[in-house]
């Protein structure tokens, strides 16, 4: 895929999948009583970005998010989304090079979700000041992570299908 606007109609209908799944996840009750913790739908498709399309693209979906959060939520959220997601896919992009086919999927996803939480808790210590107490509840969002991430995982691994029809769809050179 290295014609310009093949490339960037397929980011721009990624940006918006993510952001749809943002919205189904949003709607779907979590029930665990963790404030921050969320499901991360959204990163199926930033994976699919560090292994389809390369570390450039997933870098820019990952800005393109945060970018759509700062006009939904504010500098704020923005920040937090910017720092979990830039170390969430440095961690996926370097996973993704040194591991083997074979357990690639899982433990890309599972090293993306804790890092993501690790980049976001770091930035919420420096913007209010919490230092070390901040730490405290990495423990806690580092086993979510690993939880999120496998269901992650899994389900990359049943969509990998339909995303492979979008990127060779009918407007794909033959």
């Amino acid at each position: 895929m290295n014609v310009p606007s093949r490339r960037v109609a397929l980011t721009g209908m990624l940006f918006a999948l993510a952001l749809a799944l943002s919205f189904l996840e949003g709607m779907i009750p979590f029930p665990v009583p963790v404030p921050g913790v969320k499901l991360g739908l959204s990163n199926i498709v930033v994976m699919y970005c560090v292994y389809g399309m390369g570390a450039g693209q997933a870098y820019l979906l990952g800005v393109l998010k945060a970018l759509f959060v700062l006009m939904t939520r504010g500098m704020s959220g923005a920040l937090l989304s910017l720092s979990g997601g830039l170390l969430s896919i440095t961690v996926m992009v370097l996973l993704r090079r040194f591991l083997s086919k074979d357990d690639c999927y899982t433990a890309t996803s599972i090293g993306g979700a804790v890092a993501h939480n690790v980049g976001q808790l770091a930035c919420a210590a420096l913007l209010l000041g919490g230092g070390i107490f901040f730490w405290y509840y990495l423990p806690v969002l580092a086993a979510v992570g690993v939880l999120v991430g496998t269901l992650t995982a899994v389900l990359l691994r049943n969509v990998l299908p339909a995303l492979a029809r979008i990127r060779s769809g009918p407007w794909a050179d033959g």
